[in-house]
């Protein structure tokens, strides 16, 4: 029989730690409904599927370094971004983390969350919602050009259909990201009202 591992390990710290961070940055605040929980959930995952559909490109055999390099690089970039979402209903989207300087232990100023939240919310919805739609059905590039013939929705077969199950979903970022934005502005304008009339 095995003996039981020493809770004082380094491994079991680390463990602890990294269940600590990851509480602390998905968990939601108090005043955040489960719904709006599951719509930050669905930020990430809904960007997830085209973060994946990239990164066979970065092996191709016809590709160089830089290119490599472009296509990971803008895959976790987009993954990163999509988890900013978090901080409209985690504590760090309410206070600054201790690991921020200067700010740390700080109330966010709303405004400070709200503005790219909204600015983001806008731009991902025309890019992503409305451009994407409006440029599949009229079968062209954002820019207006006919779509190439080795583009992925125009191959056709297993390789359209996959591309489709992978960019679909982005189309569901802009609005999910408004969403918790008008529910973050409003769950902290009741906190300060509470605060103001305490």
């Amino acid at each position: 029989m095995q003996p039981l591992p020493h809770t004082g390990s380094p491994t079991a710290a680390r463990t602890g730690r990294f269940r600590a961070a990851w509480r602390a940055a998905h968990d939601p605040v108090a005043g955040v409904s489960r719904r709006m929980h599951r719509v930050a959930w669905a930020v990430p995952l809904s960007v997830l599927p085209s973060s994946i559909w990239r990164l066979p490109a970065a092996f191709d055999r016809g590709i160089g370094f830089g290119e490599r390099l472009y296509v990971v690089f803008l895959s976790v970039l987009s993954e990163a971004v999509a988890f900013t979402a978090f901080g409209l209903i985690a504590r760090w989207g309410e206070v600054f983390p201790r690991w921020v300087p200067v700010l740390r232990g700080r109330r966010v100023p709303p405004l400070a969350a709200l503005v790219p939240a909204g600015i983001g919310a806008a731009a991902l919805t025309l890019l992503w919602t409305a451009l994407t739609l409006v440029t599949h059905v009229l079968g062209t590039t954002i820019r207006g050009d006919d779509l190439p013939a080795d583009f992925p929705s125009e191959t056709g077969g297993w390789q359209a259909a996959w591309f489709y199950v992978c960019y679909a979903p982005l189309i569901l970022w802009g609005p999910l990201l408004a969403v918790l934005t008008i529910a973050y502005a409003r769950r902290r304008r009741v906190a300060a009202a509470g605060a103001c009339g305490a």
